[in-house]
C-alpha cells in the first residue's frame, strides 16, 4: 500500500504537497477501508483538476521516485539526475521526495533530496511492531546505518555515487531483506501507468490469456460485466524468422545477417461476438483494445495487493465503463492491499455513491507563482453527504477547474465582431 507521498520542486510542484490515503473520520463506505495499525487506509483516489493544473504531474513525481529507485544504480560517473524543478525555483532549489508505503505488511518510511541535479541526502527507516528503526540514513558526507545493520553495507560504499540512490546499490549489493522489500516495492508492486503504451500491457494481457486459461476467463467475465458483447477472445502466437527484404534498407549487411537469424514471435488476436469476429489490432475500437490492454495488468494488481497509478484511466473509455472499471475494482478487491490512483477528468465517476471525500482530490494553479495546490474535498468545509459533487465541481465550487467569466465572454464577442468586419 502506498499511505502518503510528498514533494516539492518538480514541474508545476513549487512547495511541498501532501498525498495521503489515511482514511478520516468519515464513516461513508467503511466496509471498503483497509485496516491497518490501527490506522484506516483507503482502497483508491481519483484526482480532478483543470488542464495544466498539475495532476499529471503528480503522477509524473511519483514515476520519477519509482524509475530513480530502479534504475539510478546505472547511472555513470559524472551523470547528472533528470529532473525538472518548477521554473521559479530551479535547480539550486532542493527538490524533495518522500513516501510511506506498506509492503509484506510492514511499513516503511523513505525520502531523498535532490540539489543541483544531485542527491543531498536519503533515508530509510521501517516500523517493525509499530516502532521506527532506522535502516540508513545518508548526506553529502556519506552515510550511517541503523543499529542493527551495523556493517551490513560495507560493499555498497566502492558504488555510491552522488547521482545513485542508496537504495538502489544497497538492493544491488548487500544482503538485506528490508533494503530488498523496499526495492521491490518500487520495482514491482507500485505500477505505474500512463496509457503510452511504453511498458507494452497489449502484449502482456494477451500473453497472459494466452498461457493461463484461467486468467482468459476472468478477463472475458469483466468484459461481459461492462457489458462489451464479447464473447471470447482467440489468440495466436506464432514463431517466425525474418526476410531480408522485410527489413529496412538503411540497416548494415551485418545487423540485417544478425536479425535474419533470430526467432520472433508474433501475437495475434481475434475478438468473437454473437455473430461476428474482428481482427483485435486492425478492427477494433480504441476503446475495446485499451481494455484488453489494461484488464491482465489489473487482474494482477487486484490478485497480488499491488498499487496502480494511473494518469487519465478515462482516456478512450466510454463514461459508463469507467463507472464500471472503479466500481468493478472495489467489488473485485478481495486482496485486502491493492489500490488505485488515478487521474481524469470524468466526472461520471465523481460521486459519493463511489467515493469517500477523502478519496476526492483536486490540484489547483495558484495565480502568483503559478505553482500546484493539491486537497482533497475532505478539506472543504459545508460538504453535504447527499450533495451532487460532480455538478459542484463542474460549477467551480471546490475550485480546480477554470471558469468561464464576463471577460472571456467579451473577449469573443470582440473577435466575433472583429470577424466579421473583415480584421
Amino acid at each position: 500500500m502506498l499511505l502518503e507521498f510528498t514533494c516539492s520542486n518538480h514541474k508545476s510542484i513549487g512547495e511541498k504537497i501532501v498525498f495521503s490515503t489515511l482514511a478520516g473520520k468519515d464513516n461513508s463506505h467503511n466496509k471498503e477501508l483497509i485496516l491497518f495499525e490501527r490506522n484506516r487506509i483507503v482502497k483508491s483516489a481519483v484526482i480532478y483538476g483543470a488542464n495544466g493544473s498539475g495532476k499529471s504531474n503528480l503522477i509524473d513525481a511519483i514515476s520519477f521516485v519509482k524509475n530513480l529507485v530502479v534504475q539510478s544504480i546505472r547511472h555513470q560517473p559524472g551523470d547528472g539526475i533528470r529532473q525538472i524543478p518548477h521554473k521559479l525555483l530551479g535547480i539550486e532549489r532542493d527538490s524533495e521526495y518522500t513516501l510511506q508505503f506498506v509492503t509484506k505488511n510492514v511499513r516503511y518510511a523513505y525520502g531523498f533530496t535532490l540539489c543541483k541535479t544531485l542527491i543531498v541526502d536519503e533515508y530509510l527507516y521501517y516500523f517493525p511492531n509499530g516502532k521506527q528503526v532506522k535502516i540508513f540514513e545518508r548526506s553529502a558526507e556519506g552515510y550511517t546505518e541503523g543499529n542493527q545493520f551495523k556493517g551490513r553495507f560495507d560493499s555498497c560504499k566502492d558504488v555510491l555515487k552522488p547521482n545513485r540512490l542508496f537504495l538502489s546499490c544497497a538492493a544491488n549489493f548487500s544482503n538485506v531483506r528490508e533494503v530488498e522489500a523496499s526495492f521491490r516495492f518500487f520495482k514491482d508492486e507500485l505500477v505505474i501507468y500512463s496509457g503510452l503504451g511504453i511498458d507494452n500491457w497489449m502484449e502482456y494481457s494477451l500473453r497472459q490469456m494466452h498461457e493461463n486459461e484461467n486468467i482468459k476467463k476472468t478477463a472475458i467475465r469483466f468484459m461481459q460485466s461492462l457489458d462489451t458483447g464479447i464473447k471470447d477472445i482467440i489468440i495466436k502466437v506464432d514463431q517466425k524468422t525474418l526476410k531480408e527484404s522485410e527489413l529496412p534498407s538503411f540497416l548494415s549487411e551485418e545487423f540485417k545477417t544478425i536479425l535474419v537469424r533470430k526467432v520472433t514471435n508474433s501475437v495475434t488476436a481475434k475478438v468473437v461476438y454473437d455473430q461476428f469476429e474482428v481482427d483485435l489490432m486492425s478492427e477494433e475500437s480504441t476503446g475495446i483494445r485499451k481494455l484488453f490492454e489494461f484488464i491482465c495488468p489489473m487482474i494482477d494488481i487486484v490478485s497480488n495487493g499491488k498499487v496502480l497509478v494511473c494518469d487519465e484511466l478515462e482516456a478512450n473509455f466510454h463514461e459508463s465503463i469507467m463507472y464500471g472499471l472503479v466500481n468493478l475494482f472495489r467489488k473485485l478487491n478481495r486482496t485486502p492491499s491493492a489500490q488505485m490512483i488515478f487521474t481524469t477528468h470524468d466526472t461520471s465517476v465523481l460521486s459519493l455513491d463511489l467515493f469517500r471525500r477523502d478519496q476526492i482530490w483536486f490540484t489547483e494553479l495558484t495565480r502568483d507563482t503559478r505553482e500546484t495546490d493539491l486537497y482533497s474535498l475532505a478539506e472543504i468545509k459545508n460538504v453535504r453527504k447527499d450533495e451532487n459533487i460532480g455538478k459542484g465541481y463542474i460549477a467551480g465550487k471546490y475550485g480546480a477547474i477554470p471558469m468561464l467569466n464576463e471577460n472571456l465572454a467579451n473577449i469573443i464577442q470582440e473577435f466575433s465582431e472583429e470577424v466579421e468586419n473583415g480584421n
